[in-house]
């Protein structure tokens, strides 16, 4: 059980850092602090896209508009810390939780 948790704490650890890096690259975006023209700023934009989107899209569906601002990234990152202490709690002490 010990392994599950600590490959679920990582998985979850990443998928954080991943939205958190995410959301700081579309603000530097947004206030044309980095361009996208440049092709490695471009990838990366793209990858990180590719990888939250399909993660992003259901809960935008259900949201509703906020005037410009996005709130997915954050319900996304409570919904992540939600599913860790519920794992982690019902699955006995182990010390790769939290």
């Amino acid at each position: 059980m010990g392994s599950f948790l600590t490959i679920f704490n990582f998985l979850v650890n990443l998928a954080f850092w991943i939205i958190i890096i995410q959301a700081i690259l579309s603000w530097l975006v947004a206030f044309q602090v980095i361009n996208l023209q440049q092709p490695l700023i471009r990838q990366i934009w793209q990858g990180l896209n590719a990888i939250t989107e399909p993660i992003y899209r259901p809960i935008r569906r259900l949201m509703p508009e906020m005037g410009g601002i996005d709130f997915t990234p954050m319900l996304v990152l409570i919904l992540l810390y939600f599913a860790q202490v519920v794992v982690c709690n019902n699955l006995g002490p182990h010390p790769s939780c939290f």
